[in-house]
């Protein structure tokens, strides 16, 4: 009898069935990769060897890790390309050497019953002209509410800051992600808070009452006494907005991080990808719907976001009757005059800083929101700033964005601030008899028809 042959397994005798197990096998290591992998793609690697532990462990009544609001691009795609760390961090500490004067402003220096000075509107566009010298109103028109240990950390800063401002609870901390083995030693990372905020961390016990310097992961907090400023916390939160380099007169470059957002890209590869090899003053994402300034103002009067709809229409006459004109070709190399300022990275100078005084000038005169503001200032001003205003797709890699807070996480709630009146019920800025801005009106309805 010859000898027996063993019989294959019955898998292998059906090709489609052992195709399928293969295909099974196959997906359930890519799904369980996928699941493990920090950056939720495939074989996708870092550009250096980021901290992995997390900085800062919260407790599960802080509730700290919400989901973030959902995007359309892929976060396995980069849309900006990202130098080798090491180089980075060398290529910026060198460049300190270099560095001059990080402003040649002078800053209008006296006292008035607002901090910024209330100015009217031609003493406010006085100031765009600045081609000559002379003094600039940049704020400070009474004492910035912070502690003297706190103003002499922020001196102290100098080098990178990134600045993130909290006030009437309405967000929570989060940590930095993808960030560096050395970079903080080379950043700082200052969050400004209000009372009602603090109470929340310490509801917590994030904080402790026992010490003058509060630290929560990366994050130095700054308590600020907001009841000597703006009854608006989002007004108060615009002064370290527009004014870090006023707060950290030592720093080179800064980042603004609105609460609502998350970085999870290094500030040094951000700062140099963005900022250093664009070679601009500034860099801020484009919005991703708006192209036109009015556009925006007519989101911001049908969604209510700004409740005082004859103070908006004021604001963009003056506006109309000094020169403002709906984006166009002509303004290229700048793709809109709407930016999504959540994001803004900076570059500490004449240009840059002379940008961040007119604009919280504007902001104090008629309402918090930048956006409205953003194109006036930066097609007026002279000498005119650089600006790199990156695609959204940018926005959507490097930063992560959540809801704000709908309750205050502390013991007793949040209290809803002062309300603006609503003094005109029509909703529409763009209805009959547009004014002053008729011209701007038409001007925007041919450029939005092709014509």
């Amino acid at each position: 009898m010859g000898k027996a042959m063993p019989t294959p397994p019955l898998i292998c005798q059906s090709k489609p069935l052992c195709f399928s197990c293969l295909y099974l096998l196959t997906s359930l290591f890519l799904a369980l990769y996928l699941s493990l992998s920090s950056t939720k793609c495939i074989f996708r690697s870092s550009p250096f060897d980021p901290i992995q532990s997390p900085l800062f462990s919260y407790p599960s009544s802080y509730a700290q890790h919400k989901h973030s609001l959902p995007t359309l691009r892929s976060s396995c795609s980069s849309p900006v390309f990202f130098s080798e760390y090491w180089a980075v961090l060398k290529e910026i500490r060198e460049s300190y050497r270099n560095w001059g004067s990080s402003s040649s402003l002078t800053y209008v220096r006296e006292e008035a019953d607002s901090f910024g000075g209330n100015f009217s509107t031609q003493k406010r566009i006085s100031f765009f002209n600045h081609e000559g010298g002379g003094e600039v109103a940049c704020g400070f028109m009474k004492p910035f509410p912070v502690s003297k240990y706190d103003q002499i950390a922020m001196e102290e800063c100098n080098e990178v800051v990134v600045v993130s401002a909290i006030f009437g609870d309405h967000d929570k901390i989060r940590q930095p992600r993808g960030i560096g083995s050395k970079t903080l030693d080379v950043v700082c990372f200052f969050m400004f808070v209000d009372d009602l905020t603090l109470r929340g961390l310490l509801h917590h016990s994030l904080i402790s009452e026992q010490f003058d310097e509060h630290k929560i992961g990366a994050w130095r907090l700054v308590n600020v006494s907001v009841d000597r400023l703006y009854s608006n916390p989002a007004m108060n939160g615009v002064i370290p907005k527009y004014f870090v380099h006023r707060l950290f007169p030592n720093a080179k470059y800064s980042i603004w991080v609105d609460a609502k957002l998350q970085l999870v890209v290094d500030p040094l590869l951000l700062i140099h990808s963005l900022v250093i090899k664009e070679n601009v003053d500034m860099a801020i994402s484009r919005h991703p719907f708006f192209t036109h300034t009015m556009e925006e103002a007519m989101a911001t009067a049908r969604w209510r976001k700004w409740l005082d709809i004859q103070a908006l229409k004021t604001q963009m006459e003056t506006y109309c009757e000094n020169g403002l004109r709906p984006w166009s070709h002509n303004k290229l190399p700048y793709p809109s005059d709407v930016p999504d300022s959540a994001l803004i990275l900076r570059r500490h100078g004449a240009a840059s800083n002379l940008f961040s005084c007119l604009m919280f000038n504007e902001l104090e005169a008629f309402n918090p929101r930048d956006q409205l503001a953003f194109a006036f200032v930066r097609d007026k001003m002279n000498p005119k700033i650089i600006i790199n205003m990156f695609e959204v797709e940018v926005f959507e890699q490097i930063a992560l964005e959540y809801r704000h807070n709908t309750k205050s996480g502390g013991p007793n709630g949040t209290q809803p601030g002062p309300k603006t009146r609503r003094v005109h019920p029509d909703l529409s800025l763009s209805g009959a008899g547009t004014g002053k801005c008729e011209k701007y009106f038409l001007e925007m309805r041919g450029e939005l028809h092709g014509n």
